[in-house]
């Protein structure tokens, strides 16, 4: 069994103009750090040009799309029918998207089955990982 799981979704970025256009954006999730997924969006759809990585908590997005959540660089909430909006903060500005809450329930849904929820804490092996700190100490 994959211990990573990978779905691209298709966002649409909020912007000024009337017209929100597509990106291509995957969510990631890997069960050596299971409290956390990663949104990526590739260089193209970026204004650097470069790869941008959101890690932030697999709780977050699911409790985002039942209502409003988080106070940080990422927020999450619901919109209309099926649309999740994203809100990630930087110094350089806010990137809004919308996702469709269908692919975002479909990609929980497979994490859950890899490690259910409640139970990321065993997936964990605290002593190796105490070995590793003190060894670079």
């Amino acid at each position: 069994m994959s211990t990573v799981i990978e779905q691209p979704v298709e966002a649409r970025l909020v912007a000024a103009a009337p017209r929100m256009p597509s990106i291509p954006a995957t969510l990631h999730y890997d069960r050596s750090d299971p409290f956390a997924v990663r949104m990526t969006f590739p260089a193209p759809a970026t204004l650097e040009g470069v790869e941008v990585c959101w890690t932030f908590s697999r709780e977050l997005l699911t409790a985002g799309l039942l209502g409003p959540e988080g106070y940080g660089d990422v927020r999450v909430r619901p919109y209309g029918y099926d649309r999740t909006v994203l809100e990630f903060h930087a110094p350089e500005g806010t990137a809004v998207v919308h996702v469709r809450s269908g692919e975002v329930r479909r990609f929980l849904q497979a994490t859950s089955e890899l490690v259910p929820t409640g139970l990321e804490h065993l997936q964990l092996d605290l002593d190796r990982d105490l070995a590793e700190l003190m060894r670079d100490a």
